[in-house]
């Protein structure tokens, strides 16, 4: 369905890795693409790409612009355009997407809820109107 080089050729110029053998807590903010392919536990939000590796550990809400998910993930995700879960990967939270697309063998509990256009475009505003400043 998916081909793993093409997916992970947006993330070439990833601003910010977690590496496989990382463990952080906090809370992140950032613009760019961002990988996590170890654990991360306190918040993560970016106005570009996320890719969860299918090791990863995450146990932390996350809003991304589009996400790809195949590993563990405790908590509240939002992706305001595509989101992937892939064939590993466990959700245990609530999913606010634009589009999605999910492999047979993912494992969810939470809801699943579409982002409305309406929610969308006042998103968008939203957006340019902190930019703005």
């Amino acid at each position: 369905m998916f081909n793993k080089d093409n997916k992970l050729e947006r993330f070439k110029d990833a601003e910010t890795v977690i590496g496989a053998s990382v463990k952080v807590k906090g809370n992140f903010q950032g613009q760019g693409n961002i990988i996590v392919e170890g654990a991360l536990e306190g918040s993560l939000k970016t106005n570009a790409n996320l890719y969860v590796g299918d090791k990863a550990q995450v146990v932390a809400n996350i809003e991304a612009k589009t996400a790809i998910i195949n590993g563990e993930l405790r908590g509240n995700i939002k992706a305001k355009g595509y989101l992937a879960i892939g064939e590993t990967a466990k959700i245990f939270g609530d999913i606010h997407y634009g589009e999605i697309s999910i492999e047979k063998g993912a494992t969810i509990n939470g809801q699943l809820l579409v982002i409305s256009e309406e929610s969308k475009k006042s998103e968008n505003k939203k957006e340019e109107k902190e930019i703005e400043k």
